[in-house]
C-alpha cells in the first residue's frame, strides 16, 4: 500500500540489529511505521513493530535482544492505502501449512479491491486494511506445495507495483514486479551474509557491497546455498518509476546503475536552460530541492545559496488546534534566511507541486523576508494525475495543476513567474534516456490497468511524500 522503505538479512550474525540500522537509513521512505521480523537457528519468528520513527521502536537494546536470528526482515510504512493503525504496521506475519512467513511490501496493487472481494467471498477473514495482506490469502489458497510456488502463483494474480522482501523458515526472498516500478537492491555483508533493500544507502549503513539490482520481474531466493535467481514472467520492457529519482529516493543512492545525486543535478540544468530568468540568486526549498537547485544555479551562472533553512527536528505538524497555529506550521520545519533574500530577485527550486498549500507558503515566508522578486522553478513537470503505484499523490481533483491554468497557479502561489521542466526534458535527463520509465502522475500515461474507483488513495495521509505540497 505505499511508496515504503524494505530490508532483509540472511545469515547477518545479529540479523535485527542489522535491519534497524537498514531501516533508519530508510526513514524517508516511510515514517508512520516500522517493523521487524526475525528468525531464530530452532525456526521461531520474532516480531516487534510500532508506530513511529524508526529509532522510537528499535532504539533500546532489549527490544533489538527479543528478536534473536541471523535472519530478519524490516519495513518501513507510509500509507497510501489503509489508516495508520498497528494492524496495518508491516512486515505481515502469518502461520501457514508450510511454516511462518513475513513479508514487507513496498508499491500498490491496482487490482487490490477486486482481488479482496472475491477472497473475502472464498472465506478468507482480512486482519487488516492494507492491499499487501492479498499476497497473505493469496498464498493461503494457493494449491502449489512449495512455499515458491504458491508466491509466484499470487504473484500472477496481483496487478501494479510491488518489491517484496519476505522470510519464511527455509529462505529470504525479494521480488520486483513485472514493470520494476518500486526499487530492490542485492548487496553482501562483510561476513558473507546476504542483503536486500530499497535502496543502496541502506546498504551502505551495513556496509554492505552492492551486488545489483534485483531485475524486473525476477525473484531472488537466498539461503544458507547462496542466491537463486528466478524469473517467472519473462522479459518485459521496464517502467520504472521516475518519481524516485525527482524526490523519493535518498540523494546518496544508486538506482539502477545511476547516482541520484547526479541526476537531479542535471534535472537543474535542464531547468535552467529551459526556463531560465535574470535573478541575483538561486535558493532550493530544502532537502529535496537541493541538488536540482545547484544544477540550475551552475548552468545560470548565478549564486547557489541557503536562503531557506531547514528544522529537520520536526516529523509531522505536532500542534494545529486553531487557524493562527496551522497557518504557522511551515515556520516549524521551514525559515527564511532574510540576509540572502532581502533585496534580491530570487529563483526558488523546489522538486514538485501536489497541493500548492506549503508552496504558496514559502512563497509568502521568501516575500517577507525581503524578497524584491520571487520566481518559481519545479525541477518536475506539472502533477497532473494521482499515483496508483504507491506515491501518495492525492486524487485528482485535489492536484493543484490539474486544477488551475498556469496563470491561475503563478497568481495562486504569488510568484513573479513560474517554470516547470518539460516531460521531454525531464527524460532526456535521465539515466535511461526517454524510454523505461513510469511518468504517469505527468503525464497520465499508466503503465497498467488503473483502478476503475480512485479508492486506493487515502485523503488524510500525512506521512511520507508531503500532502500540502
Amino acid at each position: 500500500p505505499e511508496e515504503c522503505g524494505g530490508f532483509g538479512v540472511w545469515s547477518g550474525g545479529d540479523a535485527a540489529a542489522l535491519a534497524a540500522l537498514g531501516l533508519h537509513a530508510l526513514q524517508h521512505r516511510g515514517q508512520e511505521a516500522a517493523g521487524i521480523v526475525s528468525l531464530d537457528e530452532a525456526g521461531m519468528f520474532h516480531a516487534h513493530k510500532g508506530l513511529g520513527l524508526v529509532g522510537d521502536n528499535f532504539g533500546e537494546a532489549k527490544v533489538i535482544a527479543s528478536l534473536r536470528g541471523e535472519a530478519a526482515v524490516g519495513h518501513n510504512r507510509y500509507a497510501t492505502t489503509g489508516e495508520t493503525a498497528l494492524r496495518n504496521v508491516q512486515p505481515l506475519y502469518a502461520d501457514f501449512e508450510f511454516g511462518g512467513f513475513a513479508v514487507g511490501h513496498n508499491g500498490n496493487l491496482t487490482n487490490a479491491q477486486a482481488l479482496k472481494r472475491a477472497l473475502v467471498r472464498r472465506g478468507c477473514l482480512f486482519q487488516s486494511t492494507t492491499d499487501s495482506e492479498v499476497f497473505v490469502h493469496l498464498i493461503a489458497i494457493s494449491l502449489y506445495s512449495t512455499v515458491l510456488d504458491r508466491l509466484i502463483d499470487a504473484l500472477k494474480q496481483v496487478q501494479g507495483a510491488y518489491s517484496l522482501v519476505a522470510l519464511h523458515n527455509g529462505a529470504l526472498i525479494g521480488a520486483r514486479d513485472p514493470l520494476g516500478v518500486r526499487p530492490l537492491v542485492l548487496g553482501r555483508l562483510a561476513n558473507g551474509g546476504w542483503v536486500l533493500a530499497s535502496e543502496t544507502c541502506a546498504l551502505d549503513i551495513v556496509s554492505a557491497e552492492f551486488v545489483r539490482d534485483v531485475e524486473a520481474g525476477e525473484i531472488v531466493v537466498i539461503n544458507d546455498e547462496g542466491v537463486r535467481s528466478v524469473k517467472p514472467f519473462g522479459r518485459q520492457a521496464g517502467r520504472f518509476c521516475i518519481f524516485e529519482y525527482i524526490y523519493f529516493a535518498r540523494p546518496d543512492s544508486v538506482m539502477e546503475g545511476t547516482p541520484v545525486y547526479e541526476t537531479r543535478k542535471r534535472i537543474g540544468v535542464e531547468l535552467s536552460r529551459e526556463s531560465g530568468v535574470p535573478a541575483d540568486v538561486v535558493v532550493p526549498v530544502p532537502d529535496s530541492g537541493v541538488p536540482a537547485a545547484m544544477g540550475y544555479a551552475a548552468e545560470a551562472g548565478i549564486p547557489f545559496e541557503l536562503g531557506i533553512i531547514r528544522n529537520h527536528y520536526v516529523g509531522r505538524t505536532f500542534i494545529e488546534p486553531t487557524d493562527q497555529i496551522r497557518h504557522l506550521g511551515v515556520k516549524l520545519k521551514h525559515s527564511a534566511n532574510r540576509p540572502i533574500l532581502e533585496g534580491k530577485r530570487v529563483v526558488l527550486v523546489d522538486d514538485s507541486i501536489v497541493r500548492g498549500t506549503t508552496s504558496r507558503k514559502i512563497v509568502e515566508m521568501v516575500r517577507q523576508a525581503g524578497a524584491k522578486e520571487v520566481h518559481m522553478r519545479i525541477s518536475s513537470p506539472p502533477t497532473t494525475h494521482s499515483c496508483y503505484y504507491g506515491i501518495d499523490t492525492p486524487r485528482r481533483e485535489e492536484l493543484i495543476a490539474a486544477q488551475m491554468t498556469h496563470e491561475e497557479l503563478t497568481r495562486h502561489l504569488g510568484v513573479d513567474s513560474l517554470g516547470y521542466l518539460s516531460i521531454d526534458s525531464m527524460l532526456s535527463s535521465m539515466p535511461e534516456g526517454p524510454k523505461g520509465y513510469c511518468h504517469a502522475c505527468f503525464s497520465g500515461q499508466y503503465p497498467t490497468a488503473t483502478p476503475a474507483e480512485p479508492e486506493l488513495l487515502r485523503a488524510g495521509s500525512a506521512a511520507g511524500l508531503p500532502r500540502g505540497r
